[in-house]
């Protein structure tokens, strides 16, 4: 691979690291672009207090470092300002009129809540409720329609555990979505690793059957993280089953749907 997207930063609280230790991590590796995305701050409303995101007074500083570390490392790799971002009804536009102050070059969904953090419930916790699935989809999908995200970090990270055809009927609706938006499915190479939930074989086999395109994410949360999907036989295994291909990772041809003022 040439390229991962998904890096995370300590501002989050539960990553470890200084962002040189991963650029250094990615050169070592062979990659030729290195994308930060840390969870993005959130204007959620006073007194409610994220301990998985950055603070919204961190943002200048998140930018200010990768900004000078692009330029200090641009003859041996390319680094992009990213962020991972939830899709909310009621905190998305005012997310976004708040990051269009700042050079960021892209951001990918990850879609962690339903229908936020504040009010709804967190989609990796086990749910036999159909209604959670079908929430989840119907938030997912909406986010991608803004055209907005270069693609979807662990599409599957919906902890269903009812019948599988159920899981299929809806997970079938967010693959359509996403081959429709032309917007990547990605591999989480951490939920593999660490032995998540997810990736699914089940979600996976149906995307790939249904014609999506994808792309590996290391969701790296300490320097060690970045590696070359190679480096892992059973992910490597993992991907074949599913019939996934590990090509070159670029979206170079995602870069223009968030661009700042």
């Amino acid at each position: 691979m040439l390229a991962n997207y998904h890096t995370h930063t300590s501002r989050c609280g539960h990553a470890i690291g200084s962002e040189r230790q991963y650029i250094e991590r990615a050169i070592e590796e062979g990659f030729k672009v290195l994308g930060f995305s840390d969870h993005t701050p959130q204007p959620y409303p006073r007194g409610f207090v994220s301990h998985i995101r950055m603070s919204l007074s961190q943002l200048p500083e998140y930018v200010n470092t990768l900004q000078a570390l692009k330029k200090e490392y641009e003859k041996k790799i390319k680094i992009l300002i990213g962020f991972e971002a939830e899709y909310s009804r009621a905190y998305f536009p005012l997310l976004i009129k708040e990051l269009k102050k700042f050079p960021v070059d892209y951001i990918i969904q990850g879609q962690h809540f339903v229908p936020d953090e504040v009010t709804g419930f967190y989609a990796g916790e086990e749910t036999e409720n159909e209604e959670d699935l079908s929430s989840y989809v119907d938030l997912t999908i909406e986010g991608m329609q803004t055209g907005l995200f270069s693609y979807l970090a662990h599409p599957d990270l919906i902890n269903y555990i009812g019948k599988e055809e159920i899981f299929c009927k809806h997970m079938s609706r967010l693959v359509e979505a996403s081959i429709k938006c032309k917007v990547p499915l990605e591999v989480n190479m951490l939920g593999f690793i660490s032995g998540r939930h997810y990736p699914t074989s089940t979600f996976f086999k149906l995307a790939a059957k249904m014609g999506a395109s994808f792309i590996i994410g290391c969701d790296a949360h300490k320097p060690g993280a970045i590696r070359q999907a190679e480096r892992d036989p059973a992910f490597m295994a993992f991907l074949a089953d599913c019939g996934i291909s590990v090509g070159d990772n670029l979206l170079s041809d995602r870069f223009s749907i968030f661009k700042a003022d």
